[in-house]
């Protein structure tokens, strides 16, 4: 731009219009604070030709720094990154600052102020400058300049959210005229700095709220991705956001879920192993609790300085010992259940200030500062603060932990009650399984007892069986002496291990076997258990007797014949005490009660014998009772909807099927009739023919043929997709039978048939099947028929995948420059050309069947492969684990792969293999043995 030298003051508008609109380009360039105020003091005091132009910014506490300066060094010293405290600018100064706008202009060797006030118009929009009035300038304020160097001083308010931000304030050291233009000037200026304030101060704002969100989604994810909610790596996560020493997590004590304390970093000295956690202390509690405060929304404590607290004198006690000097503490509630704390600690800081010259507030009014050299200030231990972004994080943290406790603690509810669950399973198995044993050997004895009439024999037999089935040390039959009138008898038979005394020999004929107070009791068929005969409150001589025949437990069980008491059954523990389960003792009872009809009537041994049968069967009837749970449980719910469709079609199609001939042999007859009238009568009435006319008979009677054609096509085309179903479902093939593969396959790819098809958002997939020549095989045909259904589907799906299409059918638009030029000509549009060239193929399906010779027999092999993108390695080291899918949310349980696997390996005893390339499809490989083992 060519200046005129004949108008300086077109000149001067001129520079200060370029100067202004220099600043505000600059403003819209760049969006840092810290890059417009350096450029913008640069510009200005280059435009004003001063020694110094600065920009001052308050701090809360009514002091402030000089955050951006421009100045001659050779005339004054620097004053950038100084602080100034804040009795430097008086109270009625900074409120004529806030209220008028004021501009103040002081020239030191006048001793006069200038002081300007700005007024808005009507509108609010733009501003107008008051005429500049001079006055003598305060004594105390001419010291302070001078002690600076500065002669000349205008000083114009930067204001952000009506409130008084800082000061652009220019300096020079030797005294200088401000004109009323320059003042305009430096007004306008301040105005567009206010905007790039504005603008600074709502891009810090999208900043720090996309940093939280960034964080919060961050911890959510850990918090929200499993199960089993990774509590201790959440919370490390939260410390590193807050940026804090250390912290902890107490989750409450619940209803079956005790409580529990997580802790990182630095921590409060650690309490007695007897003391509760510290959130469990009377102080904490008194302070934290949601109770003990009036109801907040957040429920958040944010606490600079943990001494300050005077409710929390014994708590701080545990801090002494730590750096730690702030807390956050948010109570964790979700629908107003209590669920514990988040706790974050922060240490105390060192702070370094840079002072522009020392200050003595109490000399402020007697005499100004006479030096403003710089000078630090050092201050150590000093609390954190906690920022009101601080504040909104942990509320939004806080509920997100509050969620996930709340899930975890359901989830384990869940596992607990599923554990419960399965251990009383287990439990009801282990009983089942030892009153199965039990029954064995019941039936063993049993049957022992009645395959002789030698009543020694059934004895012996009886007493060997139990001995050994309660795993004793050992057992003994003692019978009393017939027409006794005390206890007295003999032991008549014995079965004892080696280490012990047998007492089959032994004089026991004699009273001190058998107490006689006890006769009555075992008259009426009470069993006699002890458990340790020296825990058991017997006689000592009792307790001598029992201890010479190495007798430390027992349990005796009367024999009865009819009403009379016959003897004993006795069973000795000598290795130590022992506690007799309520089952051994009832299995005892019930051997006693053999023994007892084997003496009662050896004529009902054929009875005993068919009891014991019936309990043999009722064994095996419980066998196939577990065997059919098992198969019940594991049998999938698609066979039971496919096999129940089948049948409901299969009714009202047979109808449709079963009267198509009765309607075409009407439908001919109707026509040969017609047909009759048409030759015999050849001009009908004028209304029938024009309604033959407007019926089109000719076309009726050519067409009517070749629907009922078509309709019975139909027929016969749902009458095989009705076998394809029946054959896939194989309901009714729940056990292991021979069937023919290739019919499994067919009839799947039959239920498929409507997703290989072609559509408008993707091509037909093309099957090939090389099926090898197989015999029938043995396997569970229904679950087989699962397994490929799961590998047909994922593999469709795979790809149609790779064509980047969605399931609604709205393409995906590409770029036409991005494709290579020998794709953009071609006309298959049913294809992704960004697909590499092995993708780029006809979708395929490939079945391969054949024979194997393995060492244990011969195997079949099943091959099922697609021209699809391939799996990743990652991906196919977990396809068979289950839930793990790669699919959307709600497109897939991740369970497919992991059944089939089951089914393949478990339920046959073969193998599933997974080979995969990308960009050269995948293929899996089932090998099933050709005969399932017995």
């Amino acid at each position: 731009m060519v200046l005129s030298t004949e108008n300086p003051e077109l000149n001067y508008t001129l520079d200060k219009e370029n100067l202004l609109q220099h600043i505000v380009n600059r403003i819209r360039q760049s969006l840092e604070l810290q890059e417009i105020l350096d450029e913008t003091v640069a510009e200005v005091r280059s435009y004003l030709r001063t020694d110094r132009v600065k920009i001052y910014r308050f701090f809360e506490d009514g002091s402030g720094e000089v955050i951006a300066e421009s100045v001659n060094r050779d005339r004054l010293p620097s004053l950038v990154g100084l602080n100034f405290p804040a009795d430097d600018i008086p109270p009625h100064a900074r409120e004529m600052f806030v209220k008028a706008r004021q501009r103040s202009i002081v020239d030191v060797n006048s001793r006069q102020i200038g002081l300007s006030p700005l007024t808005q118009t009507k509108d609010g929009e733009s501003s107008q400058f008051k005429e500049i009035i001079y006055r003598p300038v305060d004594p105390c304020h001419v010291e302070y300049l001078t002690a600076m160097g500065v002669n000349s001083s205008v000083v114009v308010p930067l204001m952000h959210h009506e409130k008084l931000w800082g000061l652009l304030v220019s300096h020079n050291a030797i005294s200088r005229r401000v004109e009323e233009r320059e003042l305009e000037f430096l007004q306008l200026v301040a105005d567009q700095v206010s905007v790039a304030i504005a603008q600074s101060a709502l891009l810090s704002q999208a900043r720090q709220q996309a940093e939280r969100e960034k964080t919060v989604n961050r911890i959510a994810a850990l918090l929200h991705s499993q199960p089993d909610i990774p509590l201790q790596a959440a919370l490390e996560e939260t410390i590193t956001a807050f940026q804090g020493s250390g912290g902890r997590l107490y989750i409450a004590d619940q209803t079956n879920h005790p409580s529990q304390s997580l802790s990182v970093g630095v921590q409060p000295i650690a309490l007695d192993a007897n003391n509760p956690a510290i959130e469990q202390l009377s102080s904490w509690q008194t302070f934290f609790s949601p109770e003990a405060k009036p109801s907040e929304r957040t429920r958040i404590w944010a606490i600079a300085d943990f001494y300050k607290q005077p409710e929390l004198r014994t708590l701080a006690a545990l801090f002494r010992s730590t750096s730690i000097r702030g807390v956050l503490v948010i109570a964790l509630q979700y629908h107003q259940q209590f669920l514990g704390y988040l706790s974050i600690f922060r240490n105390e800081v060192d702070t370094e200030k840079l002072w522009a010259g020392h200050f003595d507030p109490d000399q402020r009014q007697l005499k100004p500062r006479n030096s403003f050299a710089a000078w630090k200030e050092s201050k150590k231990g000093q609390p954190p603060n906690w920022t009101g972004n601080d504040l909104e994080l942990a509320q939004a943290l806080g509920e997100h932990f509050s969620m996930a406790i709340q899930q975890h603690q359901l989830y384990q509810q869940i596992q607990s009650l599923n554990a419960r669950l399965e251990q009383q399973v287990r439990d009801r198995t282990l009983e089942l399984e030892k009153a199965t044993e039990q029954q064995k050997s019941l039936a063993q004895v049993i049957a022992k007892i009645r395959a002789s009439l030698d009543i020694d024999t059934i004895i012996q037999a009886a007493v060997q069986e139990v001995r050994e089935m309660l795993e004793a040390d050992r057992a003994i039959v003692f019978r009393f002496y017939p027409e006794a009138d005390c206890n007295a008898g003999e032991i008549v038979s014995e079965d004892v291990l080696p280490p012990f005394n047998s007492i089959l020999l032994e004089n026991t004929h004699d009273r001190w076997f058998v107490e006689e107070q006890s006769i009555s009791r075992y008259k009426q068929g009470k069993v006699h258990a002890i458990a340790d005969i020296h825990a058991s409150g017997l006689p000592n001589y009792r307790v001598e007797i029992l201890s010479q025949f190495q007798i430390r437990a027992k349990l005796v069980v009367p024999l009865l014949k009819g009403e009379n008491l016959w003897g004993l059954l006795c069973i000795h523990q000598c290795s130590g005490p022992r506690q007799w389960e309520p089952s051994e003792i009832e299995f005892v009872v019930q051997i006693a009660d053999q023994l007892s009809v084997a003496l009662q009537q050896t004529e009902l041994l054929t009875q005993t014998q068919q009891q014991a049968k019936q309990l043999a069967q009722t064994l095996h009837n419980l066998k196939q009772a577990q065997t059919h749970l098992i198969q019940t449980e594991k049998m999938s719910s698609l066979g039971q909807l496919v096999a129940g469709v089948a049948h409901e079609i299969n009714n009202p199609v047979n109808f449709i099927y079963g009267n198509l001939n009765h309607a075409t042999d009407y439908t001919r007859e109707l026509l040969e009739l017609l047909q009759l009238y048409q030759h015999y009568y050849p001009d009908p009435v004028a209304e029938i023919r024009d309604h033959a006319q407007e019926i089109d008979i000719d076309f009726l009677t050519d067409d009517l043929p070749r629907i009922l054609s078509s309709m019975k096509t139909g027929a016969d085309r749902i009458r095989q997709i009705v076998l394809s179903l029946r054959n896939f479902s194989r309901f009714d093939q729940a056990e292991v039978k021979a069937v023919n593969i290739h019919e499994g396959i067919d009839s799947t790819l039959m239920i498929l048939q409507h997703r290989l098809k072609a559509k408008p958002e993707h091509p037909g997939i093309e099957v090939i099947k090389e099926y090898g020549d197989l015999p029938l095989v043995e396997c569970y045909a229904g679950q087989l028929n699962q397994v490929f259904m799961n590998l047909l589907s994922n593999a469709i799906d795979a790809l149609e995948e790779q064509s980047h299409l969605p399931n609604d059918g709205l393409e995906e638009e590409t770029p036409s420059n991005l494709l290579p030029e020998e794709e953009t000509q071609s006309d298959n549009s049913q294809r992704n050309p960004l697909l590499p060239a092995a993708c780029r193929l006809s979708p395929t399906i490939t079945i391969r069947t054949h024979l194997s010779q393995e060492t244990n027999g011969e195997s079949v092999v099943i091959q099922i492969a697609d021209n699809g993108p391939g799996i990743p390695e990652k991906v196919k080291e977990r396809i068979f684990d289950p839930f793990f899918t790669t699919k959307p949310v709600g497109q897939g349980t991740g369970l497919g792969l992991s059944i089939s696997y089951q089914i393949v390996t478990e339920r046959h005893g073969g193998t599933l293999h997974c080979e995969s390339q990308l960009n050269h499809g995948t293929e899996f490989t089932i090998k099933i043995p050709l005969k399932q083992s017995c």
